[in-house]
């Protein structure tokens, strides 16, 4: 895993005591973690135990009831335009405007980030993705896996220092969900950017987490490091033993 190379100093996410839902039904309760920069944090849990929500949250696309949220160091709440500044988040592929084109999808998201053009290092990971000869055609022609790529590109967009992303490897083929690992890889190695990532992929625990957290009926019940979930393999424990223990153990 790559927490033995973890180099973070200031967390560059900061969440604090976070309960939101929608309507009337609440769906997070006092839900607090932290990112340092050059870290990847993995979210786990079953369906509906509130990942998204939370993701939503960080993202400025839901407003929680109580708690607070910060963004290398800025409160979401109070100035959310100078906090976004370092966010990279990739919309569910079928929020993407089916009537743009890719590459017009990806010129929006690159000025609302301030940059005049897309970076050179995501026209390259999109040329590994096989995707630059449909950026002109309607988004609205492309498949669940294409969708998925160019919501990931668009995170991508402007260097951010954290990128949040929600089952990122859904409908990826396998040559592409592993490009997307060693460019993430890649990038929190170089201690450019933090990745917090939910997901059901064990595959990306076991070779990319520096910290994994169990939310369970929207809370936070459990967070291991790299370390303590390496020396639970080293004593014989499955992470599904561990995962499965640690969920029948929460109330």
């Amino acid at each position: 895993m790559s927490g033995a190379a973890v180099r973070s100093t200031a967390p560059v996410l900061r969440v604090s005591g976070l309960s939101a839902g929608y309507g009337a039904h609440p769906v997070l309760r006092e839900v607090s973690i932290e990112v340092g920069l050059g870290q990847w944090y993995v979210l786990l849990g079953p369906n509906g135990s509130g990942k998204s929500t939370l993701l939503y949250c960080i993202a400025g696309l839901l407003r929680p009831w109580a708690g607070r949220i910060e963004l290398g160091g800025v409160p979401l709440a109070t100035d959310a335009r100078t906090a976004k500044r370092v966010l990279g988040f990739a919309c569910a592929p079928e929020r993407l405007p089916g009537l743009l084109t890719g590459r017009q999808c990806l010129e929006v998201y690159a000025a609302a980030k301030g940059t005049r053009s897309i970076d050179a290092e995501v026209l390259e990971l999109a040329e590994r993705f096989a995707v630059m000869p449909l950026l002109d055609q309607y988004v609205d022609t492309y498949s669940l896996g294409t969708r998925q790529k160019l919501a990931v590109l668009q995170a991508l967009i402007g260097a951010p220092r954290l990128i949040v992303l929600d089952e990122a490897f859904n409908g990826l083929d396998p040559s592409s969900a592993a490009c997307l690992k060693r460019h993430l890889h890649a990038r929190v190695e170089a201690g450019h950017s933090s990745i917090l990532l939910a997901t059901h992929a064990l595959d990306v625990l076991e070779r990319h987490a520096s910290q994994v957290g169990l939310m369970i009926a929207g809370r936070l019940v459990r967070v291991w490091s790299a370390e303590q979930l390496a020396a639970l393999r080293g004593a014989g424990e499955t992470l599904e033993e561990t995962l499965a223990r640690a969920a029948a153990e929460s109330p």
